[in-house]
């Protein structure tokens, strides 16, 4: 089984062509976990994390966007001036001015202007045009790729952590699945014990009645007989109200809304033995998506370190612009004046701002320092607990693996004891309370070899989760076009 989460419409299509004629929806466990993974709502509600980060990326990405703007101004004044003499002037101005500026990868920018000014003063009126470029240029502080583009790659690492951490919830509902679907399996296997149990209190119930109308039995052994059958009655009960139960946790697990689906699982619990290296699996326990959100988390401080550090710097800018310049009474010939380059002006220079005290950029550099150290040793504790979940998870395999074998031998000589008791209670050296103790024996027998199967897959789904190698078990791969996906679909 290999799917992707880009496949779940088909896979929704494949599960639910289990539907059967008869109302029964006979699901595998490869379809519980396809249905799990394709309409679990922590699931799906987990996803829409990376999905909003990368809505972030794109949103960043914007500043490479270039900007136009647009500027329009009237001014009307009456003024007097020492070269007018203390006489007024007036004088009527109107600007449109335009630019369009664009950011820069090295964290410089560059803009393109076109101002344009018309004067009609008592002095003077005409047009005057410019046409220019200007580049600013910061040298220390706030200059390169990565600066320049910090809340871009800041969203995509927080992106990628929560990919892993979809990934961990991933983990655990496919693990929350196998679990489920064993144990309605085992309950349903427990229901067919009772069922069997309850059937032979009766049938001893049956003969020894006939035993004690025919004299053979004092009437006691009556009383013995409907109290072993009404307790299996009510053990058959209970077992069943267990089993609706489980259906219900399964069917929110899956979000299956029809309640008058029937659900059977058909899958039988495995318990083949397998072969486990501890080093091997601890190595493996190592990949584990929560351990690869940590990593991820370090590298994202680590980003932010460098950037706060950058910020200690001084802030030097190289400036340069250049324009061309036009000045007519009539526009016409002020525009030809600005292409006649008769009239350039350029400019270059350097700005140096120095704050007096950095408190802010070296605490801020101070805390991500610390930051980083805290979530490397949160790293190595994890790291460490992950290898203890692994030991103790091989011990639970392994020890699971010898209950089958012990539950094994325990049905079998229980089922000795019955028959043994039986032929005694036939010719009257067991009582018929001796037998439905024997009997009950063997329902706890049986009860405990069906726990000692499921217990052991239990055991293998918790050592596969803890090495974090049960989603690649179970072909499930998640890509970064899942979550991009979801962000695609608004509009």
């Amino acid at each position: 089984m290999r799917i992707t989460l880009l496949l779940l419409l088909t896979l929704h299509t494949l599960t639910f062509s289990a539907y059967c004629s008869d109302g029964v929806l006979r699901l595998t466990l490869d379809d519980a976990i396809r249905m799990a993974v394709e309409k679990n709502l922590d699931v799906r509600a987990e996803l829409y994390n990376p999905a909003q980060y990368e809505a972030e990326i794109n949103r960043y990405r914007s500043i490479y966007e270039p900007v136009l703007t647009l500027e329009s101004n009237y001014t009307d004044s009456s003024t007097a001036t020492f070269s007018s003499a203390g006489n007024a002037v007036d004088s009527k101005a109107i600007g449109v001015n335009s630019s369009i500026t664009q950011l820069l990868w090295t964290g410089g920018t560059a803009a393109l202007s076109f101002n344009n000014g018309y004067t009609d003063s008592t002095n003077v009126t005409g047009w005057q045009t410019g046409l220019g470029i200007t580049l600013n240029q910061p040298l220390l502080k706030n200059v390169g790729r990565e600066a320049t583009e910090i809340n871009i790659n800041i969203s995509r690492s927080q992106k990628f952590a929560s990919l892993e951490r979809f990934n961990s919830v991933l983990l655990t509902t496919v693990s929350q699945v196998r679990t489920e679907y064993f144990k309605l399996q085992s309950l349903r296997d427990e229901l067919t014990v009772k069922k069997l149990s309850l059937e032979l209190a009766q049938k001893i119930l049956s003969e020894t009645n006939a035993r004690v109308k025919a004299g053979v039995l004092p009437a006691m052994e009556t009383l013995n007989a409907d109290f072993g059958a009404v307790t299996r009655e009510k053990d058959l009960i209970d077992a069943e109200r267990a089993v609706k139960d489980q259906v219900d946790v399964l069917r929110l697990l899956l979000q299956i809304d029809d309640d008058s689906v029937e659900l059977q699982t058909v899958d039988v619990i495995p318990h083949d033995q397998i072969i486990i290296e501890e080093n091997e699996a601890i190595q493996k326990a190592l990949s584990r998506p929560d351990i690869r959100e940590l990593k991820r988390n370090i590298e994202l401080n680590e980003l932010l370190t460098k950037n706060y550090h950058q910020k200690t710097r001084p802030d030097i800018v190289f400036t340069a612009s250049t324009q061309l310049t036009g000045l007519d009474s009539g526009y016409q010939r002020n525009l030809e004046k600005v292409v006649t380059f008769d009239y350039p002006v350029w400019s270059v220079g350097l700005n140096l701002i120095y704050p007096l005290g950095s408190g802010a950029a070296d605490n801020d550099y101070r805390r991500s320092q610390l930051k980083t150290r805290q979530i490397s040793l949160q790293l190595k504790s994890l790291e460490e607990k992950s290898a203890n979940e692994v030991k103790a998870a091989i011990r639970a395999v392994t020890s699971g693996y010898m209950q089958i074998d012990v539950s094994d031998r325990g049905v079998r000589f229980a089922e000795e004891r019955l028959k043994a008791f039986s032929r005694k209670n036939e010719v009257g050296l067991a009582t018929t309370k001796d037998v439905l103790d024997v009997e009950n024996d063997l329902a706890i027998a049986r009860s405990n070899q069906i726990k000692a199967v499921v217990g052991y897959a239990n055991a293998l789904t918790r050592y596969w989760q803890v090495t974090g190698e049960l989603l690649e078990r179970e072909g499930i791969r998640v890509v970064e076009g899942d979550a991009d996906k979801l962000y695609s679909e608004i509009r």
